[in-house]
């Protein structure tokens, strides 16, 4: 059974989840944005994935950053600050009553346009702010078992096409390389840069683990992920040789272990690529030493 690093533990709770829309909270039924809105028009907005945890937020001064830069990058004006961004995730939550092992979208689009266009100029009123929070744990199972990947023939486009270190809402290039993934059998995509070099995959950030040596790819053709900074700054505090560079598929095949990250699954070994086993085909003891230390400083940044 293909089953991806987002799969979830079904939790009846999430059918009665209420959702922030613009200041106002909706059951999750009635919760409704404009057919005239820029996200669904034409993909324009930036969002966050964030996890409750214990009570509070992990790494939320991380997420605001991002989440405010990508906005200046684009002329995106969220019409609200850090703080009141913040009053409202917490208001969510509190609403719903929840404390712990919760997903949080959090979505902003420069909001609706008076008729069906790219063009900025025609938004009407302010910026759409929504956040989804539902009760959701990752498939423990998926964890165990690992995931398997595809190389996708769709590449990460350079900077100059859409800087892939926006976390907007543009994602068709990643749902079309997922997809020739499932076709292949395989659980998620992985996909290469311009150049031929390893980047990204289709949802997640990947490592490989060579010689006690923990590589990933340069940054500059995948989202700025805060769990793959996290694993980063992790491996440097502990003393593990940790680097970005360019690598190949070649370098792939013969990892002696593949993990790929990501706020909602963590950190989840990688067993399969192209059809080659990775090392041993489970988790490897360089990826279950991270996923302690990525565990324990999400129990440290929770605010």
């Amino acid at each position: 059974m293909q089953r991806g690093t987002h799969e979830a533990v079904p939790d009846i709770r999430n059918e009665d989840v209420l959702v922030y829309i613009n200041g106002a909270f909706f059951p999750r039924a009635e919760a409704k944005i404009s057919v005239f809105d820029s996200g669904f028009l034409v993909g324009d907005g930036v969002w966050e994935g964030l996890r409750l945890h214990d009570g509070g937020f992990a790494f939320l001064e991380y997420h605001l950053d991002r989440l405010f830069r990508g906005a200046k990058a684009i002329g995106l004006e969220i019409g609200m600050t850090r703080e009141e961004i913040t009053g409202a995730l917490r208001e969510t939550v509190s609403r719903n009553g929840m404390t712990d092992g919760v997903h949080v979208r959090l979505m902003v689009t420069r909001g609706d346009k008076k008729t069906p266009s790219q063009d900025p100029r025609l938004v009407v009123g302010g910026p759409n702010v929504v956040i989804i929070a539902e009760h959701k744990r990752a498939d423990p199972e998926v964890k165990e078992r690992g995931v398997s990947l595809f190389t996708s023939t769709v590449r990460r486009p350079p900077p100059d096409t859409l800087d892939q270190r926006l976390n907007c809402h543009s994602k068709l290039h990643e749902v079309v390389a997922l997809l020739q993934a499932l076709e292949a059998g395989a659980d998620e995509a992985l996909m290469l840069d311009p150049t031929g070099a390893v980047a990204t995959c289709n949802a997640t950030n990947f490592f490989i683990v060579r010689g006690g040596e923990v590589w990933t790819s340069t940054g500059h053709y995948n989202l700025n992920g805060i769990t793959r900074r996290m694993v980063i700054e992790l491996s440097r505090a502990d003393a593990i040789p940790v680097s970005e560079r360019p690598f190949s598929l070649t370098d792939v095949y013969d990892a002696d272990e593949a993990f790929v990250t990501g706020t909602f699954g963590g950190l989840t070994p990688v067993v399969k690529v192209d059809g080659r086993t990775i090392g041993d085909g489970a988790m490897g003891p360089m990826t279950r030493r991270l996923n302690g230390l990525y565990a324990e400083a999400v129990s440290r940044s929770v605010s």
